[in-house]
């Protein structure tokens, strides 16, 4: 029935369901280990034969209930919590791609993320090709090689606040027979949902809006279960052929749709953990109840600032997909018709002081490396979350030197307003 409820009452009541004189909110299994009666019992656990939990790094029904809750939200067949965004980006790539492997990945995207795929991952023989989100299928087409195994891109770029064109993307990765991953942090599934549009995989970080309160890190992956893995058996033998390192499974073979997913836990989780502590997915679960109506004065807020802004003379240039004039509206008609998110980005007249000048003039509005939660925080990206990254790379991203990223909270609009005038008055 639950697969059935509409989005607002998934965020409610997907995931967990209380049985006769049970608790009603999901409780906290905060335990390493589940005994059992018997040997054989146990033993089945670890053979995948039989359904249940022996220790928490691999499964843990707290965990798996909000694990649930999201799949239901984001119209996949099932999903694996991780420790944080950046786990669940990784763990959505390596779970298919090996060294010698190569990802194409859109240009605009975390710099955490743009760092993992450019950096850390080619440590492990594992390279990736950057492209425009803008590129032309063609332009595309042309970033694949033999051995490229997925597509990335974020519905949604952090910081720039660009829109991807889930259907353009998908369409090339299906055309060469790999499956496209959206990291979906920034719209939630409430705004948008990228299985319906193509994507074959998604990553949140739920630290951001389906925490909302800033109280939790943790990420999500979440299996569409459309992906073909056996018509593509030769790029993914992962996946395709036995593993020996647990019983000679076949993933795909022996779990169908959830092969991708049960890979995941079975051989990732066991050998490399990131999972998060049940308290931590039990605080997430609070914030997920609330999501909907958060993002609905997110967006709110967050259009009335942009209108301010993009009025104001000493503003030089406004990204938010809501202004008519915004290079991504359309394609936020198209993905996005219900609104967006509270994160815009923005540049003032004047240089980087300029900018820090003005940051330091808020009164109550954070200067924070967070983002996406009740409050309006805000970040110079390339002063902080993209510091690592060269004035090449920088530009790669397309993390302008000016650009300030204002994560538009929940809080009475006419309050952000006159805290972002006044401080405009000072520079």
């Amino acid at each position: 029935m639950n697969n059935k409820l509409k989005t607002a009452s998934l965020c409610v009541q997907g995931g967990y369901k209380a049985g006769n004189g049970e608790p009603i909110e999901l409780p906290i299994i905060q335990s390493t280990t589940f005994k059992y009666d018997n040997s054989e019992e146990m033993a089945l656990l670890f053979d995948l034969k039989k359904d249940g939990y022996f220790y928490t790094r691999l499964a843990n029904p707290t965990n798996d209930a909000v694990a649930a809750k999201i799949a239901q939200l984001e119209g996949g067949v099932g999903a694996v919590l991780t420790s944080s965004g950046q786990a669940a980006n990784f763990y959505a790539v390596f779970n298919i791609c090996e060294a010698g492997g190569h990802i194409i990945a859109s240009n605009e995207i975390y710099g955490g993320t743009f760092n993992l795929f450019g950096v850390t991952m080619k440590k492990l023989g594992i390279d990736c090709t950057f492209v425009s989100p803008d590129a032309s299928e063609e332009e595309l087409q042309a970033a694949f090689r033999p051995n490229t195994r997925a597509m990335f891109g974020e519905t949604i770029s952090n910081p720039g606040c660009q829109i991807l064109d889930i259907e353009k993307f998908a369409s090339v990765a299906h055309r060469n027979g790999v499956p496209l991953i959206v990291d979906n942090t920034f719209a939630s599934p409430v705004h948008c949902r990228p299985c319906g549009w193509g994507a074959d995989i998604v990553t949140h970080s739920t630290t951001e809006y389906m925490d909302g309160l800033a109280t939790q890190v943790g990420g999500a992956v979440v299996d569409s279960g459309n992906f073909d893995w056996m018509a593509n058996a030769e790029k993914f033998p992962g996946l395709c052929t036995p593993d020996e390192s647990y019983h000679g499974l076949t993933y795909v073979k022996d779990f169908g749709r959830m092969g991708y997913t049960t890979k995941l836990v079975s051989q990732l989780m066991r050998d490399l953990g990131s999972i998060p502590a049940p308290q931590n997915s039990f605080l997430l679960h609070l914030g997920l109840q609330t999501l909907h109506l958060r993002m609905a004065q997110h967006c709110r807020n967050a259009q009335a600032v942009a209108e301010f802004l993009q009025a104001n003379p000493k503003v030089a240039w406004v990204h938010y997909c809501g202004l008519p004039d915004d290079p991504n509206h359309e394609k936020a008609l198209k993905y996005l018709p219900n609104g967006s998110c509270g994160v815009l980005a923005f540049g003032l007249k004047g240089d980087r002081e300029t900018a820090i000048k003005w940051m330091d003039s808020l009164e109550i509005i954070n200067i924070v490396t967070h983002v996406a939660d009740a409050r309006t925080c805000v970040l110079h990206p390339a002063s902080h979350t993209h510091r690592q990254l060269s004035e090449e790379q920088l530009k790669e991203a397309g993390v302008a030197p000016d650009l300030i990223r204002l994560s538009v909270g929940i809080e009475d609009i006419d309050d952000i307003l006159a805290d972002i005038s006044q401080a405009l008055d000072r520079i």
